[in-house]
């Protein structure tokens, strides 16, 4: 599997959302969705400008983002860790899987009403 990044425009809604989901999911209060990098690591010790999340978050974060997107991701399998690199390869992995009747809008927007 490939995590190609495909057309800018999409993915950049999408990764907008995926930080106002980060934020919210994970109660980053000392954070804001517009601080977080799209290319910086989501895992690690928070140096190099990333956010230092923790595999407690990464659970925490999947089960959002399959509320909010209808994507099942397990952090524990092989390419969890890709997936997971970053806000662009999440991204990127989200709207490869996203439901077929629906776009990314389309499944957040049904997300929110239910």
């Amino acid at each position: 599997m490939t995590l190609g990044l495909g057309p800018r425009p999409m993915h950049e809604h999408l990764e907008r959302e995926l930080k106002q989901v980060i934020v919210s999911a994970l109660m980053l209060d000392d954070v804001t969705p517009d601080e977080i990098e799209s290319d910086a690591a989501l895992f690690g010790d928070g140096s190099g400008g990333g956010l230092g999340l923790d595999s407690i978050d990464a659970l925490e974060l999947a089960m959002a983002i399959e509320r909010r997107f209808g994507v099942k991701i397990q952090p524990s399998d092989e390419e969890g860790p890709k997936i997971f690199g970053s806000v662009r390869t999440l991204a990127a992995h989200v709207a490869a899987h996203v439901p077929a009747a629906s776009t990314v809008g389309q499944a957040a927007g049904q997300a929110e009403e239910g």
